[in-house]
């Protein structure tokens, strides 16, 4: 084994599909392999249990860095290990085929095309999807094809004249129902063409636009009431709906591009460079920049570029970047693709810049916890709009059942993280019936009204579970206690997780996976959980005492002492005589057993 330390370089490796290189301390390539699961298949190499072969542990001796590429699906990799195993050759790797090795759908360039597979690309003006790495998932889709869209086989010219000419018959593939029979005007080329255009946009991965034209059609045909036609429309539906698109990673019209990602912290940024030619990615590597005088990601990016470029000896003359460029080159054309094949390619270059963003800082927060906490704060504090660190942040939420037995409730989070010691929870005094408005702003005033008693230092952010309403009702507390100038708050709405200012009239939207949003959600939650679950216990507690209130002689007093005594309503009941009058007296007792007694008959009778 050598001195390499492979258990630090394995915790970066992920739990996902992808493609690994394995270097010499000579920084020479020399293994390229892929993997469904880069992590487990990675370890592998460094299990001396399974690592028997003579040739592999000569390989494992020699490795000194691993870095990986990852994909959207194991189909990626395959695709992605051949063309870069084609590119660098590593002295371990066994020599792959030419470019022949997988195969692609052709839609032939005729009149009435034909599909069909093949492994040698002819620029004929035919469209070629694919490749594809596995050949049995090829005829499966084929067969997907044909069971759907019957279409021609046969290799005839059907031109417009030779058709017209009554030149061709129809044959067995007609009569069968796999074709139907444009040789002789029985289908017509309008009609064709339609199918043709659904079947490249199923093989492109665009089959959601399929399925709502067959949704359309197949209304049409039942509102015409044409049920024959329907019936074979929901069948088409049907087979489409459970089918799984193929995945590619790049479309063969694509040839000789470079393409750009940046992933932009504070003081680092990461570059992803993804080298596409002859339709396949053959070079992928991401950098880390550190920033010296706060750059902008457009000139990280464009540093990035020339030296990717220089690095690679790249002369491609279009760049795919995810914004405008200013570089003074007017041999390259930069794309900023919104749609299409480009855009998916520069996705996936996002895909892996933002991996590696998360793995590195991942990193640094694991040796230096303080600094994941500093950053989250100073991002919530940029994404609600405050001049303060939200150190300490305080969730309200209010509990009533029917309008009974309301309760508040008030969790605390101190440095993002749940400080349980300082929950509390209130019993509305002031507030009759369900007033959830009133709950609140009675509940808000008790609570900043005892910290202003007793000298506590106040929140700097406090979230209310609720919308407009709830909010306003806050503020009207936190003015009369001549605070709401000294802190931020904020309401949230359920429905949309919409967030509230007071006096704005437009809610603030964050990005679902934003990490502001995801703390503003746990808070909520948890003041939530913490509220219910007061709110049932009181509730029950409750429920009870009303259920002994109703035996004649039993006030709320003695229906207390009863419950601490017993601990259930259940063995109330079933006392005895003697059992009940260590609580009560003997007219108390006797009321009791001829309660429960008259509703044992009621349930009998």
């Amino acid at each position: 084994m050598s001195n390499f330390d492979y258990k630090a370089a394995l915790k970066n490796v992920p739990h996902k599909p992808g493609v690994y290189q394995f270097w010499d301390s000579e920084k020479e390539l020399i293994y390229i392999g892929k993997a469904k699961d880069l992590r487990n298949r990675v370890t592998s190499y460094f299990n001396k249990d399974t690592n028997v072969n003579a040739k592999t542990r000569v390989l494992v001796s020699k490795i000194r860095n691993i870095t990986f590429t990852i994909v959207d699906t194991e189909v990626d990799a395959w695709l992605l290990e051949n063309s870069m195993i084609k590119k660098h050759q590593p002295r371990y790797n066994v020599m792959l085929k030419d470019d022949k090795t997988y195969p692609w759908i052709i839609i032939k360039n005729e009149n009435y095309p034909r599909i069909f597979w093949t492994r040698r690309i002819v620029r004929d003006g035919s469209k070629y999807l694919g490749p594809y790495a596995s050949v049995s998932m090829m005829h499966n889709i084929l067969g997907l094809i044909k069971e759907t869209y019957p279409l021609r086989t046969c290799n005839l010219a059907l031109t417009r004249q030779n058709i017209d000419k009554g030149k061709f018959k129809v044959c067995l593939e007609y009569q069968l129902g796999n074709c139907k029979g444009p040789c002789q005007n029985y289908q017509t080329e309008d009609d064709y063409n339609n199918s043709i255009t659904e079947i490249s946009d199923i093989l492109n991965g665009k089959i959601g636009v399929v399925l709502r034209k067959l949704r359309a059609d197949m209304e049409q045909a039942v509102g015409d009431m044409n049920y024959e036609q329907a019936h074979r429309l929901k069948r088409k539906f049907e087979l489409l709906d459970n089918y799984q698109s193929k995945s590619t990673i790049v479309n063969s019209s694509i040839t000789d591009v470079d393409v750009f990602s940046i992933a932009s912290e504070e003081k680092i940024a990461f570059v992803n460079y993804l080298k596409v030619m002859n339709g396949t990615i053959i070079q992928t590597q991401t950098i880390e920049l550190k920033k010296r005088l706060d750059e902008s990601d457009e000139e990280l990016l464009t540093l990035a570029i020339i030296e990717f470029r220089s690095r690679y000896d790249s002369h491609s003359k279009e760049i795919i970047v995810p914004f405008d460029i200013d570089l003074d080159e007017a041999s390259i054309k930069f794309t900023v693709p919104k749609l299409g094949e480009k855009r998916k390619l520069l996705d996936l270059s996002q895909k892996n810049v933002m991996f590696f963003k998360k793995e590195k800082i991942d990193q640094y927060e694991k040796l230096n916890p303080e600094i994941r906490t500093d950053r989250l704060l100073t991002q919530m504090m940029k994404d609600l709009r405050m001049n303060q660190l939200p150190r300490h942040i305080e969730c309200f939420d209010n509990s009533n059942f029917q309008g009974k037995y309301p309760v508040s409730a008030i969790v605390v989070f101190r440095d993002a993280k749940p400080s349980k010691k300082d929950y509390r929870h209130f019993n509305v005094k002031t507030v009759v019936g369900p007033d959830d408005f009133a709950t609140m702003e009675e509940a808000v005033h008790r609570r900043y009204r005892r910290m202003l008693d007793e000298g506590t230092e106040l929140p700097q952010l406090i979230v209310i579970d609720g919308g407009k309403g709830q909010l306003s009702s806050a503020l009207k507390s936190l003015k009369l206690l001549g605070i709401d100038k000294k802190v931020t708050v904020i309401g949230i709405a359920k429905r949309l997780e919409e967030l509230y200012y007071p006096g704005d009239q437009y809610p603030l939207y964050l990005d679902k996976k934003s990490e502001t949003l995801k703390v503003i959600q746990q808070l909520r939650d948890e003041a939530h959980r913490f509220g219910i679950t007061f709110h049932r216990k009181k509730r029950d507690q409750g429920t009870l005492v009303t259920e002994l209130e109703l035996i004649d002689g039993i006030g709320k007093t003695t229906s207390e002492k009863l419950l601490k005594y017993f601990k259930s309503v259940k063995k109330v009941k079933l006392a005895t005589e003697t059992e009940l009058m260590e609580v009560v007296n003997t007219k108390q007792a006797k009321a009791i057993l001829a309660y429960f007694g008259e509703k044992t008959l009621a349930v009998e009778d």
